[in-house]
């Protein structure tokens, strides 16, 4: 009898039929097996097989732009430079490698302004004025704070450089921060001109292609 119950029982798995099993008392439904298909056990995903055709309809996206100011577009550009008065041993030479790089470029000696001021901490307000003046492409603003026995070289280093920035901000024009900020005159005297190079020169080259940036890009 527990044979010919596991021959039943072998039969309907291999025919993939099974009775539902039904509680006492209750009518025997109309039917009473339920037929798995072997379609079901094999699960085919739909709808992510890659499809090549569909994959290179995508549209490209446009190339992007890099927007760069040129150092050698420099017709028609006006300049304005600030420099402070202050440590005038370490500004000039700043001065100096500016004007020296400006002519380099091609930039005019008539479309250069130079402004002094006492200070560095001056510069600031110099500069948007001249830069709401709509006179000048960019501005750079030169200056050297040399750290002493007190803290107002704190001070001065950080109003100055938030003036530079709030001067470019508010006029809209390219204020360039070419302030040294240096621990003693070995090294400010180092950055203008001397083993570090000349800042100046920097900046001027700075004020350039931002002037150009602004001009030749952004209208």
């Amino acid at each position: 009898m527990a044979s010919h119950g596991c021959c039943w029982m072998r039969e309907r798995l291999l025919s993939g039929v099974f009775p539902i099993p039904r509680a006492r008392g209750l009518p025997t439904p109309k039917s009473t097996a339920l037929s798995f298909s072997s379609s079901l056990l094999q699960l085919q995903p739909q709808g992510f097989a890659p499809d090549r055709k569909q994959r290179s309809s995508f549209v490209q996206a446009p190339a992007v732009r890099r927007l760069v100011g040129s150092l050698t577009k420099t017709q028609g550009l006006r300049f304005a430079v600030v420099i402070a008065r202050f440590n005038e041993i370490v500004t000039k030479q700043l001065l100096e490698g500016a004007l020296d790089t400006f002519s380099k470029y091609s930039v005019n000696e008539e479309d250069i302004d130079v402004v002094w001021v006492p200070g560095c901490f001056e510069i600031g307000i110099v500069a948007e004025r001249l830069g709401k003046s709509r006179k000048y492409h960019a501005i750079l603003c030169i200056g050297a704070v040399i750290r002493g026995d007190t803290s107002h070289y704190d001070a001065v280093a950080n109003s100055v450089a938030s003036g530079v920035l709030s001067a470019g901000l508010n006029s809209g024009v390219p204020c360039i921060f070419g302030v040294l900020t240096c621990d003693d005159m070995e090294q400010a005297l180092n950055r203008a001109g001397g083993k570090a190079g000349n800042k100046g020169a920097e900046g001027a080259l700075t004020t350039i292609e931002m002037a150009s940036l602004f001009e030749h890009q952004f209208k």
